[in-house]
């Protein structure tokens, strides 16, 4: 569990402008700057919070399969519903995993005349016999918005910029994204991707999981990044990589298919408005000269500067379903 950093936020959430504030700024830069992936603590988020979805999650997955699979993700433009075991894709081969996938309750766009990244909005799919999960879910999402701010806020600091410089993109609102996810216990020497190493693509990643199985890349080789009580793990996505030249970077993990038991967890993906452009902002000289550049150094894949357009890219790749489907 050393692997990793560990970050108590709460001085920053608690006062900003305090002495251990500005450590837990430090603290929380160093750890970005460096692994990229980093335990949060004092996050402030009741656990009866986490209890709950967790619950309903487990309860969703014992549901039976033809339950599931009529929220079949390809049902939506806006990628919102269920992904039976194979179905998503990493790198060309298919990730050993079941999930639900939601973001905002909103309509879809009425003008289908716009970019195709438009359709990236829409209604979530619900289980009808498990009403209990949308509140569990959308209560924790909203909770984890305000832990988002609050981390994107004290990463603005440690970089010399005004603490609201990202605020605009998030701001009333944002186009953030929430997988539930099933990984189920290694049967086959052919399940052992269970999510292939990979990027985000968005600006933060908040991880609660219950299980073992997420691997960190580091220049010695993959890590393990274990469940911690009372902590999310937070990591990086390109936009943020881009913006800063590389001095905060997107790290590649990736999931093992767990040994030994089930692996449960749910992302949250701290994503701005579709619309959001990252432009590049300008570093001291003292943090320039540690910006190793914001384009990937291992695979030959730009990151689009229009939050949308990087988003849309990588979704159709996942699921060639919907791609198919919706945007032929």
């Amino acid at each position: 569990m050393a692997s990793l950093p560990i970050v108590d936020i709460a001085p920053f959430r608690d006062d900003p402008t305090s002495a251990d504030a500005q450590a837990c700024v430090q603290e929380l830069l160093a750890a970005c700057h460096g692994m990229g992936f980093v335990y949060i603590t004092g996050h402030g988020i009741d656990q009866t919070l986490d209890d709950a979805l967790f619950g309903r999650a487990h309860e969703f997955f014992a549901l039976p399969l033809i339950e599931r699979q009529s929220l079949a993700i390809a049902n939506s433009a806006a990628f919102r519903g269920y992904t039976t075991l194979g179905d998503e894709r990493t790198n060309g081969a298919a990730d050993w995993r079941e999930q639900l996938d939601v973001g905002p309750e909103e309509s879809a766009p009425a003008d289908s005349t716009g970019p195709a990244w438009h359709r990236l909005r829409g209604p979530n799919q619900w289980p009808v016999n498990l009403p209990e999960m949308q509140t569990a879910v959308l209560d924790w999402m909203r909770q984890m918005e305000v832990l988002g701010v609050a981390c994107l806020r004290a990463l603005a600091v440690g970089l010399g910029q005004p603490m609201d410089c990202f605020d605009h993109a998030f701001l009333p609102e944002s186009d953030v994204h929430l997988k539930v996810i099933r990984y189920p216990e290694r049967a086959a020497a052919d399940a052992e991707q269970g999510l292939g190493a990979h990027h985000d693509t968005g600006v933060l990643t908040f991880i609660a999981q219950q299980g073992r199985g997420l691997q960190v890349e580091t220049p010695h080789g993959f890590v393990d990044a274990p469940p911690m009580p009372g902590a999310y793990i937070m990591n990086l996505g390109e936009m943020l990589q881009r913006s800063t030249n590389g001095y905060l970077r997107a790290t590649p993990h990736r999931v093992i298919s767990p040994a030994g038991g089930e692996r449960v967890s749910v992302a949250f993906f701290f994503n701005p408005r579709f619309e959001t452009v990252f432009e590049p902002i300008e570093l001291s000289a003292e943090l320039a000269v540690h910006a190793l550049g914001g384009e990937h150094d291992k695979i030959s894949d730009e990151i689009h500067a229009l939050f949308g357009e990087n988003n849309l890219r990588t979704r159709l790749r996942s699921h060639p379903d919907v791609a198919a489907r919706h945007y032929p």
